[in-house]
């Protein structure tokens, strides 16, 4: 189910603050940030790694509470054999070596994604780092593999129908947000893709209806503390409106309310 503590920002009017609750990034670049150093395409992945060590530890500096990282599409499969088997065991070798640091500090590991199609020995490491870390709180770390935005919402749609198959046509938006892969996270409050590509290719296309996006040239492997504090910055600097008018987030917040209620109609 749905965590009672997360808003939708198509219902509700989430609270905001000057830094993100939850930061979704795309890890773009790696491949080109490589060829730059004539080095193979699987060279900038490993270097991606250490990327994600440091951006882990400045989100949790700066309070971040969630962060969730596009590792490996449903479609990345379309990839060269030799790059998705690296990729592969890259992900086992990386999770194995620090599951144990993960759980030390206090962060909670997640996986959202169909793994039907990864390695019985991948998914049983997988599975062992999530539970270790369950009832970490202190900051959540998700990592979507095989993941796609139309997958989460297909399988959230026949998880539904097959709960409650008399219920067809009557299913609402709480019900669905239920099913959703990520329904133990808020909604993402920054998007942030790096390489160069604006576009969301597939990546939490429910969970995004509201969220500020950020893309920058930087490529993934030098995408340092700098470079996303300057993300968080141009966050921070932003309206937020979610279908209100600039003067209504002057108002006191309970005008703001009984405006909303009052006007059934009202979008963005």
């Amino acid at each position: 189910m749905a965590d009672a503590r997360f808003s939708s920002s198509t219902r509700d009017i989430p609270e905001v603050s000057t830094v993100p609750r939850h930061i979704a990034i795309i890890m773009d670049g790696n491949g080109r940030w490589a060829r730059k150093r004539f080095m193979p395409r699987v060279a900038g992945h490993s270097r991606g790694v250490e990327t994600v060590r440091t951006v882990i530890r400045a989100c949790m500096e700066r309070g971040v509470e969630y962060l969730t990282l596009f590792a490996f599409s449903s479609e990345n499969w379309r990839r060269p054999v030799d790059e998705v088997s690296f990729l592969m065991q890259l992900f086992m070798k990386s999770l194995r070596k620090e599951v144990t640091r993960l759980h030390q500090n206090g962060i909670r590991f997640r996986v959202v994604g169909d793994l039907s199609r990864f390695d019985p020995k991948l998914v049983e490491i997988i599975r062992s780092a999530e539970e270790l870390t369950a009832a970490n709180e202190r900051f959540t770390l998700t990592v979507a593999a095989n993941y796609g935005g139309r997958w989460d919402i297909m399988q959230a749609v026949n998880k539904m129908s097959a709960r409650a198959p008399d219920r067809a046509g009557e299913f609402t938006e709480q019900e669905l947000a239920a099913e959703l892969s990520m329904s133990y996270a808020p909604e993402p409050d920054l998007f942030i893709r790096t390489g160069g590509e604006q576009r969301i290719s597939n990546f939490l296309l429910w969970q995004l209806a509201y969220t500020e996006l950020f893309f920058t040239e930087t490529l993934w492997p030098d995408f340092d503390v700098s470079a996303l504090d300057q993300a968080i910055a141009s966050y921070g600097g932003r309206e937020r409106r979610f279908g209100r008018t600039s003067e209504q987030l002057r108002e006191p917040v309970a005008a703001v309310e009984t405006t909303a209620a009052s006007d059934p109609g009202h979008h963005a």
